[in-house]
């Protein structure tokens, strides 16, 4: 599979591709991030593990959590003994390259567990990562890493400047170049691309405020055809729940097909999705189809227009015949008589790509692009970066409805991140830009 690259996507791939060092790609939302990790996985000559800290996330990069490619418990690891069985250890020896995504939602701790578990496995206790290469994606000015309970909050402060990845003590002998991809490719008005990256690096002006708020804040919501973006599940449930309700007619419902172990609830879509006529709907992932392009993105809105065995959903006025889908769980081995990693598929989970979508929470619209979206920021913003992730969704100023005024409040930096990427940019050895 081959992805077309950008040349800065280009110029990073080879310093991953060409080198054995360690590199942190990030970028503003939109820059085509998950694009450069797909080319990766699909173009590498390298033995490479993708994980994610997440189940979904290592769902939609094909790859294995964490916690389970290196059989890590749950919680504080510190300077807990790791056990590890052989196969863990054969496993572990048999990686050229470690490719972690949302590495913004990786914690200090568990950065430094990585480290301490490829030293362990491959017998080298002083050589960073065991020799392992870490290749790192994701973007801390949007998702930031679950701050535990005060026991764990109180270790952190005893033990680390901060609970980012970045703070992690593996850093204080490892190198990491850092490139950041600077191409945005959701939105093409460079007006409303400086008001985002302002609210990305909190630097909103009177001015800039005034033109989202004139955008957003002063017109009428729109009744369809818009996406409400929330910062509450409780919020999303409810809109969706009572606007399902309105419509005339019986619902349907269907049921995923599940193989093999999902382990939990982390699963990429609704198990049993209830549709009805006129139900407004979101994709969860690109369309897989190759001749004429695709018919939609993960984001996509539409409106269910058929239900029976196959959905069929109106995208501006046109109508699509929608299958279910298949996600596949993965986890990696080692085969001894290729002395090679194997990724096999341990389950599977088929569904339709669709979601309910008179709304959705902020956090898991992250990806997805929207022409037109309500944001509803609540009474309040509670997490750095949320107002920056729901803004930038939009793909143009026009497509902005907010259901309150932007307030200086709303606009929130963690101060560890603004302090890492002001020191990153000056300690960055080489640029995209300038290879």
């Amino acid at each position: 599979m081959s992805l077309a690259l950008s040349p800065e996507q280009a110029a990073i791939f080879e310093a991953i591709e060409g080198t054995r060092d360690n590199v942190f790609v990030t970028g503003r939302a939109g820059t085509g991030k998950s694009t450069l990790l797909n080319h990766v996985n699909w173009n590498t000559e390298k033995q490479i593990a993708i994980a994610a800290p997440t189940g979904v996330a290592a769902l939609n990069v094909g790859g294995q959590t964490i916690h389970s490619l290196f059989r890590l418990p749950i919680g504080i690891i510190a300077d807990h003994e790791i056990d590890q069985n052989d196969q863990t250890k054969k496993l572990l020896n048999s990686i050229d390259t470690l490719v972690i995504d949302e590495v913004s939602m990786v914690s200090a701790d568990l950065m430094d567990a990585i480290d301490r578990s490829l030293r362990q496995a491959r017998v080298k206790p002083f050589t960073p990562f065991g020799g392992v290469q870490l290749v790192l994606f994701g973007d801390p000015h949007q998702l930031s890493p679950v701050p535990g309970d005060p026991e764990e909050r109180a270790y952190y402060a005893d033990h680390y400047r901060s609970m980012w990845f970045f703070d992690a003590k593996v850093w204080q002998e490892a190198g990491l170049r850092i490139f950041e991809l600077t191409e945005i490719h959701r939105q093409s008005d460079s007006a409303f691309k400086g008001m985002l990256n302002a609210v990305r690096h909190g630097r909103v002006t009177a001015e800039i405020a005034g033109a989202l708020n004139g955008m957003g804040a002063r017109r009428p919501l729109p009744e369809e055809g818009a996406i409400t973006l929330a910062t509450r599940n409780d919020a999303v449930n409810r809109i969706n729940a009572s606007a399902l309700a309105k419509l005339p007619g019986k619902s349907r419902m269907a049921e995923a097909d599940i193989m093999g172990d999902f382990g939990g609830r982390a699963y990429p879509a609704d198990a049993k999705l209830e549709l009805k006529l006129g139900a407004q709907v979101m994709f969860l992932r690109n369309d897989s189809a190759i001749d004429g392009g695709p018919r939609w993105v993960n984001g996509t809105i539409g409106t269910v227009v058929e239900l029976s065995d196959t959905v069929v959903v109106d995208i501006d006025g046109e109508q699509h015949e929608v299958e279910p889908a298949s996600w596949e769980k993965f986890k990696y081995s080692y085969n001894p008589v290729t002395k090679k990693l194997v990724k096999d598929v341990v389950a599977e989970f088929s569904q339709f790509p669709l979601r309910l979508a008179w709304a959705v929470t902020i956090h898991k619209s992250q990806g997805a692009s929207y022409d037109k979206a309500i944001v509803d920021l609540g009474a309040r913003v509670f997490s750095p970066g949320q107002t920056y992730v729901a803004l930038s969704r939009l793909t143009s100023l026009e497509g902005l409805y907010l259901t309150r005024p932007l307030r200086p409040s709303d606009i929130i930096v963690d101060e560890n991140v603004r302090r890492f990427m002001s020191e990153a940019e000056r300690e960055r050895p080489v640029t995209a830009r300038g290879r």
